[in-house]
């Protein structure tokens, strides 16, 4: 029992899920490179936009055949995008086991009002991939930011499909290894893995993508600023780093700064490699402590980014105001910030492991886990 506060404190005590920790290499001057005051359609600021894309799929090990755009509204902006021009010439498989999955489900269902077989799984367990209907479309979060939950493997999904895979990949690109032959198109933000700024999406679209959009039109209308197609055919410039709207050029040199930082330890494998050290802290701790444990059931499903936790004694097992007593004491101490389960999940703890930050801060947290833990375990006790 950890009655006295630990003597090492974590040197950044950023672990949230988004935005997540920058870099460890981030400075300001860094960015200085950055053409603002500048037309993002002027020659530089659409160089630099075409270097965020194909240093993307060099580092993601992209297919040349795939599509690659800048899209605004993060990673929601680029999957609604996705929704609405794509769905509803077949039926559609909506797979949900934590909240944002949730939210397409109801975008699907409520909004486009689709033929939906609508599959669900409780916090801390996924949906069975392979009892899914593949000739229809399926949408799936591979890595669920509020549950810690991912999906294995891509293993489920067939090579032959009459249907397309639609992806949020925002909390797995650069941290797992994405099938790109199981997935027609992929979503994410560069706030998370990346530790870049917010608001600008990633889309990835396959051939078979690409040929829906160009011969299928949606019964809806579409705002501006989904349109991927004009005369039946695909906006190229879009994949050429023409954006939609206005992006920031600060926020995209700062994520040129992160790519370049992601190629510096390793590339791809290094940045996984950084993610898996940092999990297996997380998981050594819970495997060693009788009060707490991955909400994870299976764990081959385990997050290796979003970690989330719950507590597991009788005394406080889902009790809410326990779990955000702990975290207010760890954020009061400067130890760790953000780190509360979100809103819609179990009572517990998130805490974000992926590749920015450094595993001896993860070293460093987990001894003030267990001293905010007994604290206040403590003080509740004193309280009866």
């Amino acid at each position: 029992m950890a009655t006295s506060q630990p003597a090492t404190r974590p040197a950044n005590p950023r672990f949230s899920s988004g935005p997540c920790a920058k870099p460890p290499t981030f400075s300001l001057e860094a960015l200085a490179g950055a053409p603002l005051g500048r037309s993002h359609r002027a020659a530089v600021g659409k160089a630099k936009l075409a270097q965020a894309i194909d240093e993307t799929r060099a580092l993601l090990g992209v297919p040349e055949d795939y599509r690659i755009g800048i899209v605004p509204a993060s990673d929601t902006g680029a999957f609604e995008m996705a929704m609405w021009t794509l769905l509803g010439e077949r039926p559609v498989e909506m797979v949900a086991w934590e909240s944002f999955g949730a939210g397409w489900v109801t975008d699907a269902v409520k909004q486009l009002k689709l033929n939906a077989n609508v599959h669900e799984a409780e916090y801390g367990r996924i949906v069975d991939m392979g009892a899914l209907d593949y000739d229809r479309d399926v949408c799936f979060t591979w890595n669920g930011t509020t549950s810690g939950v991912r999906v294995p493997d891509g293993d489920a999904i067939p090579a032959e499909r009459g249907g397309l895979t639609i992806c949020d990949a925002t909390s797995a690109a650069f941290a797992q290894d994405l099938p790109w032959d199981k997935l027609d198109v992929a979503t994410f933000s560069w706030q998370k893995v990346m530790g870049g700024e917010a608001a600008h999406g990633m889309l990835i679209l396959s051939p078979r993508a690409v040929e829906r959009l160009e011969n299928y039109t949606p019964s809806w209308p579409l705002p501006k600023v989904f349109r991927l197609t004009k005369g039946g055919k695909l906006i190229e410039g879009i994949f050429r780093g023409e954006t939609i709207n206005t992006p920031s050029m600060l926020v995209v040199e700062d994520y040129l700064q992160a790519l370049a930082w992601g190629r510096s330890v390793g590339g791809l494998r290094g940045l996984m490699d950084r993610a898996d050290r940092n999990a297996k802290v997380v998981w050594d701790f819970c495997d060693a402590q009788g009060w707490i444990a991955n909400l994870a059931e299976d764990p081959a499903t385990k997050s290796n980014t979003s970690v989330c936790l719950k507590f597991t004694d009788p005394a406080v097992a889902g009790d809410a105001a326990f779990a955000k007593a702990v975290t207010k004491r760890l954020e009061a101490e400067g130890v760790a910030l953000d780190v509360g389960s979100y809103r819609d999940a179990p009572p517990g703890l998130r805490i974000w492991c992926g590749a920015t930050v450094e595993t001896s801060d993860l070293e460093a947290l987990m001894p003030w886990i267990d001293w905010a833990y007994h604290a206040e375990l403590n003080a509740k006790r004193e309280a009866a």
